[in-house]
């Protein structure tokens, strides 16, 4: 936003911020990525698991039922023996994956740039 814009768009919940929420967990972005380069959009949660080996089952599940509830993936349940579950990015999934894109293109650019960053105190990040 520019300076001078109206005050109701600086407010709490404006839409920059709201898109902000939708990635306020740390696999949201991956899992958006993965679904749509990997997975042409569509996915069992266990192949998801496979193509990102590095999230547990548990945060993964915890991530996509919280993608689902913010309208960026459907769940739907098979009645296959055993049950499966397919998740699919929705058009507001697929609207997500074009700006992620963009960032992680600029972060595989800028690779050396951020690895000289220096980590936080709190980040997972090999230094």
């Amino acid at each position: 936003m520019k300076a001078g814009t109206p005050d109701e768009e600086w407010r709490e919940d404006c839409a920059p911020r709201r898109v902000l929420e939708l990635f306020s967990t740390k696999w949201t972005s991956m899992v958006l990525h993965t679904l749509a380069v990997r997975h042409d959009g569509v996915a069992r949660s266990n192949a998801l698991h496979r193509s990102l080996p590095a999230i547990s089952k548990k945060m993964l599940i915890q991530t996509l039922r919280e993608m689902e509830l913010a309208g960026t993936v459907l769940r739907t349940e098979h009645p296959t023996v055993p049950p499966s579950v397919e998740y699919s990015l929705t058009a507001l999934g697929r609207q997500l994956v074009e700006p992620i894109e963009l960032i992680y293109d600029w972060a595989r650019r800028n690779a050396d740039a951020l690895d000289a960053l220096k980590a936080r105190p709190t980040s997972r990040r090999r230094g």
